[in-house]
This record gives C-alpha cells, structure tokens and sequence, in this order.
C-alpha cells in the first residue's frame, strides 16, 4: 500500500521573491503596457504633425463596418485585458492571502461607493481641467475617449471598458503592487511614487500631459489605499471617472465648443 508524501511547504515571500513576483505580473500587464506606450510616444515625437494635432483613441473601432465582428472583438479585448487580475488573485492565495487582503472586495459597499465618488469628483474635475491646459499648450495628443460606432453596444461596451480600466489598474497597481511593496519592507512614500510612476507610463501615449496627470492621480490614489486599506473604493472612482469621459464624450463630441 503506497503513502504519499505530504505537500512541501510554499517558500517564505522574502523582498527577492516579491521582486520577482511583481516583474512578472507587470511584464505580462501595465509594465508591458508602460513600454508599448513609450514608443508610441516616440513615434508621436517623431511624427511630421505636433502633437496636439494627433489623436490617442482610448476605446475605438476594431472592425469598421462590421458590428457584430467589432462587439465581439471588443468584449475579447475587455477580457482578456481584466485576466491579469485572475493572475494576482492566485498569487495572493498562494501566499496565504486573498483579493479580501487588499480590499478588493464587497464588505463596505456603502462606504466603498462614498468614498469613490468623493475621489471621482476630485479627480475628474481637475483632470479635465489639466487636459484642457495641456493640450491647448501642446505637449498632449488629442485624446478621443471613444470612437464607437453609433450602435446599440456603443453605450454597454464604454461602461465595460470603464470597469475594465478600474479593476485592471486599482488591483494591480494600487492594491497589489502596494501591499507587496510594503511587504518588502518599501516605506509607503517610495512605495507611492513607484506606483504612480507606473501608472503615468502606460498613459504616455497621450503624451506628456497624460503622464503627469496620471502620476498625481496615483499619487492620491495610493495615499487613498494606504489609508484606507482597501481597493475598491479606488476601483470605484477609477470606473466613474472613464465612464463619464466615454460616455459623455460620445453624447457631446461636437456639441461644445471647448472639447477638442
């Protein structure tokens, strides 16, 4: 009669294994992102046109023409852009942990909702206001939110972008990248400025004012976490603020004078 051995314990999480751990998930996420956006900043640099004469489309067209082919494409983009996350929720089990240990779930609905709508407003308001400035100045593209077809999924697929933007970048970069950091023994300052720099780098693409701007909303997103020790009110304000740029802009693109 055979015995089987009992399962090996999992090594300890020490600061070489975190690093490590973090390389991969954002090699294969928002750091590969990060790279992608660089060049496409390079090449806009680069470009005959200035930049604010170019365009950076968050959410367009996959199959102009073809709406059943572009929904489907479209919901395949969503998914598999959100499986990093799958990614990190194994992860922290691995360890011991669970999506709960960031506070990315739904314990305080209520004061999650609060407390992303209070950032929502203090973000969206002053993020619209700087983008203006930037790209009037002109070291930003012209950001197009969406560039949907008039179609019936045009409204359902920007809110599902919305959301997407909003778990994909609060659990990987705040949450996450956060909580592992300060498991390495990072001092929650350094570990900030860490996360917002990665956040500003994937939003290179949009150009200068796009970094910057996303390097303060992590700034006061990764406070926010820090303080609070929970995701989803970060997740919350992240799917608000995208929601009302794609779903606005869509409804009031060439309709007011002062959107570019």
């Amino acid at each position: 009669m055979s015995t089987q051995s009992p399962p090996a314990a999992l090594p300890a999480l020490t600061p070489r294994l975190i690093g490590a751990e973090i390389f991969v998930v954002m090699s294969v996420s928002l750091g590969a992102s990060g790279l992608i956006a660089l060049i496409r900043l390079i090449g806009a640099l680069t470009a005959p046109k200035e930049l604010k004469s170019q365009q950076a489309v968050l959410v367009g067209s996959m199959a102009p023409g073809r709406p059943w082919l572009d929904l489907s494409l479209q919901l395949a983009q969503i998914a598999i852009a959100v499986a990093p996350v799958g990614l990190v929720a194994y992860l922290l089990v691995r360890s011991g942990e669970s999506l709960r240990t960031i506070g990315a779930d739904l314990r305080e609905p209520r004061r999650d909702l609060l407390r992303g709508a209070l950032l929502a407003a203090l973000i969206g308001g002053s993020g619209l206001a700087f983008y203006l400035v930037v790209q009037a100045v002109g070291v930003n593209l012209t950001v197009v939110p969406g560039a949907l077809p008039e179609v019936w999924w045009q409204v359902p697929v920007l809110l599902l972008a919305a959301a997407q933007n909003g778990v994909l970048e609060e659990v990987l970069v705040a949450g996450y990248l956060l909580h592992r950091l300060g498991q390495a023994g990072w001092s929650p300052w350094r570990a900030v400025v860490v996360s917002s720099l990665l956040r500003g780098s994937y939003h290179l693409y949009q150009g200068f004012g796009g970094f910057v701007g996303n390097v303060v909303m992590g700034l006061v997103f990764g406070r926010a976490y820090q303080r609070w020790g929970r995701t989803m009110p970060l997740i919350v304000a992240h799917t608000l603020i995208d929601a009302v740029a794609f779903v606005g802009y869509a409804f009031l693109r060439g309709k007011v004078s002062w959107l570019p």
